[in-house]
């Protein structure tokens, strides 16, 4: 089996740690050799944070380089934009619509720009959309916006539901399945 390549892409302190943890359980119940590399910018202080999930029958590098992605999940609308460029012909974006202003937008040295996700459509980049902190919410937290993009995500993988399920369970605290599966369950669903 060829190497798969997942990016997930945020703003720090949005779960996608718990994400690509997830995933790396997923895959590897399903016995493919993973690889899981974390990429942290200035995570504590809403910067941008990378992790890169390989998996295939053995995997050597834990990094995805440039046109090599099948799929960026993409935890806000400039994330997707910044990261485009590692994504391979054909490749998918799964991306939260919500806007988080970086930095400089909130201190007025930018703006954020308009029409980001119109942009990269124009540009023939599949683009999947969803609105995954109303439907955390609908879950019961805000904070499952990460289970809702790993739902909209299993939308793309040849594995039944039961077991991204069960990932839920050996990854999150037992207080929060729940609430996980829901979201799961919505992002998948929507």
């Amino acid at each position: 089996m060829e190497t798969k390549n997942v990016m997930i892409v945020g703003v720090g302190g949005q779960g996608s740690l718990l994400a690509s943890k997830l995933l790396g359980v997923l895959l590897t119940d399903e016995g493919y050799d993973v690889k899981v590399s974390e990429v942290h910018g200035m995570s504590q202080r809403g910067g941008s944070v990378v992790t890169y999930v390989r998996f295939g029958e053995k995997v050597n590098s834990p990094v995805i380089s440039e046109g090599e992605a099948d799929f960026i999940v993409s935890f806000e609308k400039l994330e997707a934009a910044r990261y485009v460029s590692c994504l391979k012909k054909g490749g998918k974006i799964v991306v939260n619509i919500r806007q988080i202003d970086p930095m400089p937008v909130i201190t007025g040295a930018a703006e954020y720009p308009e029409n980001v996700l119109e942009e990269l459509k124009s540009k023939g980049v599949f683009i999947d959309e969803t609105d995954a902190l109303s439907l955390a919410e609908q879950a019961g937290s805000a904070k499952a916006v990460n289970i809702v993009l790993m739902g909209r995500l299993a939308k793309y993988f040849d594995l039944d539901k039961e077991k991204w399920l069960s990932a839920i369970e050996k990854t999150v605290k037992p207080q929060f399945v729940e609430i996980n599966k829901k979201a799961f369950e919505l992002g998948f669903s929507s």
